[in-house]
């Protein structure tokens, strides 16, 4: 990386960013949830932060080559400015603001409708997590009568804050004390995966190429690659035909979507791929080939053998029904073989502990080492390492205070002890294995197979929560940590490989911080002006709703019917433990073993659904690619592939923006 890309970052990137993201974090649900647009701030690595940051490279190195100053932003506050966007649009819309005051209206709103887990729940929850106010919900879900003709300042005063006061207070402590959390892991464990394991973080190779080409002024080779504008016109080919094809019917259109499900049986080996898609899509074939061969080979053939083993088990009679699992509380666990990632999980978490160890030693180290103690000589100060290469102590003692406030929390509303030890702690786990697999596989849309709770019920029961610790778990749960398509994890890591070689780490830390704390009142604050003006009923919020009943009536069920460990959830968590120890062994001791234990570990995501024939496709061209034409061949070729996300991501914001004034939706990403 080029010397500007050291720099230390800028106080305006960080404004810039913030700025920037407040709006992004407004507009997002209002386009997605009001005007149904073309969604523009989900995923992994959302719409419009990236296409904005683009903008802003281009519009950068305009200024700089017509004034011939140094650009207003360099190549590594650009990257500063799209980490932050993201964090703005994931807490504004999938990552919280979208199903957040479904959760804590629902007893309120959907008691009328006589639904049974409203009496069973509600009396057992606390008062303070809900409005306490019937008329102020039913307003919320219908709007203010004549609000639409109402201008913004009208709309928020006529809101009953004092009713909203509370329980926005209550959850946002929640909230930003989980958000810390997540900062110290990403401290704690970033300089970890950025400077000691070398992790490829292939979601981030896009941006931080154009921030290579800004900084070392060759912006204007980078447009005019020849595999680049391949790549770009090939993408932008196809959506411009399926586009027109949107708007003219008569115009044909190129098939994206192949329905291969349809040559499959239903029943017998292969009845696992009846319902088989082969999606066709630019940037998700280019993301796979920036990802290693030996992580994009195992994506696909991780998710082909999962089909056959739901076959094999039908063959071989060993076939369960869904309810062999009992009440789960995941959005995707529907087949008792899914299970496994339960144990996977838990399992890979250790793995990223094991190759951590030598630096978390270190940081444990440097916590307790009293002050003065052995640094007094001066040759050994002589010797001591630079500062800049020890781990700082401050995310340890952050994770230690911020997991030791959410136990409190917990407890402080009625939570039991064991309960409050064991959730956050299964918080912490599935966010930092979900960021790994994200960050290290490349995935721009990920989903978890099993939610914590999953685990925890199946393993140990509901006995050690009690009815009210189960509900509250539940409504805990579905916060933050049930729906990770717009996770804030992958995210923060993506941050510490933006200061991979910048000093001014503190700053990144500083807008990475005062920007979840201004996304959370941000996003409390639009979605309570656009239920109010439009009301949540008539918002795009139908699988928000869903998603929430569902958790609710779970929760109630357990509460009503208790039940003890479950023996399929054990077996089948055991044996994905066991399967994935073998793979990280072989991957760890055999230098020729052509699988990542990363494939294992998403196989049975729904987002493989979408993303496994991308990687099929990456994989095979990374792997012609690099066998015939070596890193030579490679390292020119890459750029058509960077042109293909370059060519999805400017085509949808483009039809984004289009959407706004003809109301016709065109995605380019079929999320």
């Amino acid at each position: 990386m080029a010397e500007h890309m050291g720099e230390h970052i800028r106080p305006r990137a960080i404004f810039a960013g913030l700025l920037l993201g407040i709006v992004l974090c407004v507009f997002t649900p209002y386009n997605d949830a009001v005007l149904r647009n073309a969604p523009i701030g989900q995923g992994n690595l959302p719409l419009a932060p990236f296409f904005v940051a683009a903008w802003l490279f281009v519009l950068s190195a305009v200024f700089a080559r017509m004034t011939r100053r140094p650009a207003p932003l360099n190549g590594i506050e650009i990257l500063t400015v799209w980490v932050i966007m993201i964090l703005f649009t994931s807490v504004g819309w999938n990552g919280m603001a979208e199903s957040f005051f479904v959760n804590i209206t629902a007893p309120q709103h959907f008691a009328r409708d006589a639904m049974r887990w409203t009496e069973v729940l509600t009396p057992i929850l606390p008062k303070s997590w809900f409005p306490d106010s019937a008329t102020a919900v039913k307003t919320l879900y219908n709007g203010l009568p004549g609000a639409r003709d109402m201008n913004v300042a009208e709309v928020l005063g006529a809101v009953s804050w004092g009713v909203w006061l509370t329980p926005l207070l209550v959850w946002g402590t929640f909230i930003l004390g989980s958000f810390f959390v997540m900062l110290c892991l990403m401290r704690l464990f970033g300089k970890q995966w950025v400077m000691n394991e070398r992790v490829l973080f292939p979601l981030f190779r896009m941006p931080q190429i154009m921030g290579e080409a800004l900084d070392q002024q060759r912006f204007g080779s980078f447009w005019t690659d020849k595999f680049l504008l391949t790549g770009l016109l090939m993408a932008c080919a196809l959506h411009l035909l399926n586009g027109l094809h949107q708007y003219v019917p008569s115009i044909p259109e190129l098939p994206t979507i192949i329905l291969a499900g349809k040559y499959f049986p239903k029943f017998g080996l292969f009845s696992g791929f009846y319902k088989l898609k082969l999606y066709v899509v630019p940037a998700f074939i280019g993301f796979a080939f920036l990802t290693t061969r030996q992580i994009s080979f195992s994506m696909w053939v991780f998710f082909i053998l999962a089909g056959l083993s739901y076959g094999l088990l039908y063959v071989l009679g060993l076939q369960l029904p869904e309810a062999a699992l009992g009440v789960t509380f995941g959005a995707d666990l529907f087949r008792a073989e899914g299970a496994q990632t339960i144990g996977a999980y838990a399992m890979f978490f250790v793995f990223l502990i094991w190759l951590a160890r030598h630096h978390l030693t270190e940081t444990l180290t440097r916590a307790i080492r009293r002050k003065g103690a052995a640094a007094d000589s001066g040759s050994i100060r002589a010797t001591a390492p630079p500062r800049e290469w020890m781990p700082p102590v401050w995310p340890l003692w952050g994770l230690v205070g911020g997991m030791a406030f959410l136990v409190g929390w917990s407890m402080y509303f009625g939570l039991p002890l064991l309960a409050a030890l064991m959730l956050p702690g299964a918080f912490a786990m599935v966010s930092l294995v979900s960021a790994r697999a994200v960050c290290q596989g490349g995935l721009p849309y990920f989903t978890l197979t099993a939610a914590p709770l999953d685990g925890m019920v199946g393993m140990f029961g509901t006995g050690f929560m009690g009815q009210a610790g189960i509900a509250m778990a539940a409504v805990m749960q579905k916060m933050l940590f049930l729906d990770f398509r717009s996770a804030i994890m992958p995210t923060l890591f993506h941050g510490s490989k933006v200061c991979e070689k910048n000093q001014s780490r503190c700053m990144i830390v500083f807008g990475v911080g005062a920007g979840l704390f201004l996304a959370v009142v941000t996003a409390f604050v639009t979605m309570l002006y656009l239920g109010h003006k439009y009301g949540l009923r008539d918002l795009n919020l139908e699988w928000a709703t869903q998603t929430v009943l569902a958790n609710f009536e779970n929760a109630q069920r357990l509460v009503d019917v208790p039940v003890g460990p479950n023996k399929w959830t054990i077996m089948y968590s055991g044996t994905g433990a066991l399967i994935m120890g073998l793979l990280i062994f072989c991957y760890y001791k055999l230098p020729w073993w052509p699988l990542h234990p990363l494939g294992y570990l998403v196989a049975y995501s729904s987002g493989m659904k979408v993303l496994w024939f991308s990687f099929f496709i990456g994989w095979l061209c990374n792997h012609l690619c690099l066998h015939y034409g070596g890193t030579a061949l490679f390292n020119r070729l890459r750029f058509l592939f960077v042109g293909l996300i370059l060519g999805d991501f400017l085509m949808g914001g483009g039809y984004a923006l289009l959407g706004l004034w003809t109301k016709t939706v065109y995605s380019v990403f079929p999320l």
